[in-house]
């Protein structure tokens, strides 16, 4: 009895709830209202591109001279910095002990020059002229036999063999008296100017060579030459880095000012007027707007980089690059971040701005 009644009573229900849910199927649904209201052009005339946050400096890409193991790191992101503050120290031990080397190089021509400049000692003197002394007594002795050997050969008392044998004895003492005092000439004389001049430029090169080395290990620290700010630090202790590098070891930039980079579609070249009024807008806040001022055009055209993702998008595109400053910060911006940018084409509007 109640399957009897049960089941089609329960058919007729369902029937209704399918008729009900395919009726409403059938009804057109009404489009949902988008995440985020576009961007709308806020002149009547318009040139549309992608704009970039850069600093007023554009991104500074710090690197190393050098190759080396990073041992210490100076600054943190977000960190103010100025120009030739240290950012990051590679190894140096084998340029201290290579200082060192030189110094003691440098410290043994030193002492070489000021020997030669010390010259004559003062007891080397009496040396000197004691040779002298004991030269020239040799040398009045082999005159004296000289002399009585050639009186005496007069008289057949000696041989000529003799008087010769006392003449080389004579002129023998007569040649180291000569050659006595033209030593102490020549220590009283001094150091020769020219040896003087040889030390002095060995000097200079000892000095010269600790420079370099000094100059080495300075590079070892890498330093900042502008004022900024850390925008992105990839280096740690004990890292090692190379001179040529496939990335930015710190990224730096003087973000005071900011600028944004618009990217201008090759094809809207003809309609863009430097110095026409340009505003951006954030991505997905359309109603955050900042205006901006016109800086300078990039004239070189290149490829596109910054892609949307668009299916429309075509990726050979190039584009020109035209620089803008931005007047006044309702929200924070960042560095990197995208923005749409739209530049006045008015042609009379942009002759009036020029």
């Amino acid at each position: 009895m109640f399957s009897r009644y049960f089941l089609p009573i329960a058919a007729i229900v369902l029937f209704a709830f399918a008729v009900n849910h395919v009726m409403k199927a059938q009804q057109p649904q009404s489009d949902p209202p988008p995440p985020a209201q576009p961007p709308r052009a806020p002149y009547a005339h318009t040139v549309a591109g992608t704009g970039l946050v850069e600093p007023q400096t554009e991104n500074i890409a710090v690197g190393s001279q050098v190759p080396g193991v990073v041992v210490e790191v100076f600054v943190k992101v977000n960190q103010k910095v100025k120009a030739g503050q240290p950012l990051f120290r590679l190894d140096d031990r084998d340029q201290q002990a290579m200082l060192k080397l030189k110094e003691a190089e440098l410290a043994q021509a030193q002492a070489s020059l000021t020997r030669l400049q010390k010259l004559p000692r003062d007891e080397d003197r009496p040396v000197a002229r004691s040779k002298v002394t004991e030269a020239e007594a040799l040398l009045k002795d082999r005159a004296a036999l000289y002399e009585r050997a050639v009186q005496l050969r007069q008289s057949n008392a000696v041989s000529q063999e003799e008087v010769v044998s006392k003449e080389q004895a004579f002129l023998v003492a007569k040649a180291v008296t000569e050659n006595a005092r033209a030593q102490l000439e020549l220590l009283e004389a001094g150091t020769w100017k020219y040896d003087l001049d040889v030390a002095q430029q060995a000097l200079v090169q000892a000095q010269a060579q600790i420079d370099q080395v000094r100059t080495n290990i300075d590079r070892l620290t890498v330093r900042a030459l502008v004022d900024g700010e850390v925008l992105q630090l990839n280096v740690r202790p004990g890292e090692f880095v190379s001179s040529i590098a496939d990335k930015s070891f710190i990224v730096l930039g003087n973000v005071d000012k900011l600028h944004v980079r618009a990217s201008i579609d090759e094809y809207d070249i003809p309609r863009f007027r430097p110095g026409a009024k340009a505003r951006a807008m954030l991505k997905g806040h359309a109603d955050v707007q900042y205006d901006l001022t016109f800086v300078r055009v990039e004239p070189y055209v290149v490829p596109k980089k910054s892609l949307t993702g668009d299916n429309t998008e075509r990726v050979d595109t190039r584009v020109l690059q035209v620089i803008y400053s931005v007047d006044q910060m309702k929200e924070r911006l960042y560095v990197g971040q995208q923005l749409d940018v739209f530049i006045d084409a008015d042609e009379s509007v942009a002759t009036t701005a020029k």
